[in-house]
C-alpha cells in the first residue's frame, strides 16, 4: 500500500510515517517509480508505535522493542533480551508513579471542587 493509505488507515500523518521509517521503525519497499510500498503489516506496526509512543517511549526505545512484541497471529518473538525486559520494567514504573501522581492530583481536585461548589451554593441561598 501506498503512503498516503497507511497515513489513512491508521491516523498518521505521512510525515510522521517517513520519520518512522527514517527511525527504522518501519519499512518500505519501492516500487520501480520510487515510491513507498507497505506491506499489510505495516497498519499494525504504526499502531505499536502509536500505542508506545503514547506509553511515553522515545524513538530509540520503540525502534529496540518493535523486534520483540508478538505479531498479530499471537506468534512471539525471540529478540528479547534480559536486559531489555528490565529496562521494559523501569518504564513500566514510571508510567505507574505517573498515574499515581496523577490520581492525586485529581483527588486534590475533586476537594477544591467540592469546598468552592458547597462555598457557592451557600451564598446562592
Amino acid at each position: 500500500m501506498r503512503i498516503g493509505e497507511l497515513a489513512q488507515r491508521t491516523g498518521v500523518s505521512e510525515r510522521s510515517l517517513r520519520y518512522y521509517e527514517e527511525q527504522r521503525m518501519l519499512i518500505a519497499d519501492r516500487t520501480p517509480g520510487g515510491h513507498r510500498d507497505y506491506p499489510e503489516q505495516a497498519v499494525d506496526r504504526v499502531i505499536h508505535i502509536q500505542e508506545l509512543f503514547a506509553a511515553g517511549l522515545c524513538s530509540k526505545k520503540i525502534a529496540q522493542i518493535l523486534p520483540c512484541m508478538r505479531d498479530t497471529d499471537g506468534g512471539g518473538n525471540e529478540s528479547a533480551t534480559p536486559e531489555l525486559v528490565g529496562e521494559l520494567e523501569v518504564e513500566r514504573d514510571r508510567i505507574n508513579r505517573m498515574i499515581a501522581d496523577l490520581l492525586r492530583s485529581r483527588e486534590v481536585l475533586d476537594e477544591v471542587i467540592e469546598r468552592a461548589g458547597s462555598g457557592f451554593a451557600a451564598t446562592r441561598v
